[in-house]
C-alpha cells in the first residue's frame, strides 16, 4: 500500500510527522543529568556444558572483561566518582576508582578485569557513580567479556543500567 496516496488524512499526517522530524526532535528526548549511579553486570566466568551427576554445577569458563565508560558529551566533562566491584553474593571486593577521575568530552575511561580474577563469580557487578557540573548526556557504559584460545573465541557485551544509589 502506498501510504502517501492513502485516502486517510490522519494516516498522511502521521506519516509526514514521522518523516519530517528533524534532529531537534531526537535531541528533545535525550535526558540530561548532573549525576547517576549505574549497575554493570561483570562475569568472572560463565557456566557451560552439562551438569555431572556427582557435581552441583557444570563447567566454568573464565572470561576477562574490558569495562568502557564513555563520555558522550561534545563539550562537557564528567567526573567518575567511584567504581566498586561486588561478587555474586553482594560482598564488596575492591574499589577500582578511589579518587574522582575527570573524563573529557568524547573521552573514555577503561578498567580491565583479568581472566584469572574469578573471585567475583558469575554474578559479579560494578557500581559506578558519576556526576557533572552542568546537565550532561549519560555516559555509555559497557563491558566486553572475552575468552580467546587459538581458533576458539567467544565474546559478549553487558550494558549498565541506572539504579537508585541511595538504597
Amino acid at each position: 500500500m502506498n501510504l502517501t496516496k492513502s485516502g486517510n488524512p490522519l494516516l498522511r499526517c502521521l506519516l509526514v510527522a514521522v518523516l519530517f522530524q528533524g534532529p531537534e526532535a531526537a535531541a528533545e528526548n535525550v535526558e540530561l543529568l548532573t549525576g547517576q549511579t549505574l549497575y554493570l553486570p561483570i562475569y568472572s566466568y560463565i557456566w557451560h556444558g552439562d551438569r555431572v551427576i556427582d557435581k552441583r554445577y557444570p563447567l566454568k569458563a573464565p572470561v576477562s572483561a574490558l569495562v568502557s565508560i564513555r563520555n558522550t558529551n561534545l563539550k562537557t566533562q564528567i567526573k567518575l566518582l567511584s567504581v566498586r566491584h561486588y561478587d555474586t553474593n553482594g560482598k564488596f571486593l575492591k574499589q577500582f576508582v578511589a579518587t574522582p577521575v575527570t573524563i573529557e568530552p568524547l573521552g573514555t575511561y577503561e578498567i580491565f578485569v583479568e581472566k584469572r580474577d574469578i573471585q567475583g563469580g558469575s554474578g559479579a557487578n560494578l557500581i559506578i557513580q558519576w556526576n557533572a557540573a552542568t546537565p550532561a548526556n549519560v555516559p555509555l557504559v559497557e563491558a566486553i567479556h572475552a575468552e580467546i584460545k587459538g581458533h576458539s573465541t567467544f565474546t559478549f557485551i553487558t550494558k549498565a543500567q541506572a539504579i537508585s544509589g541511595d538504597q
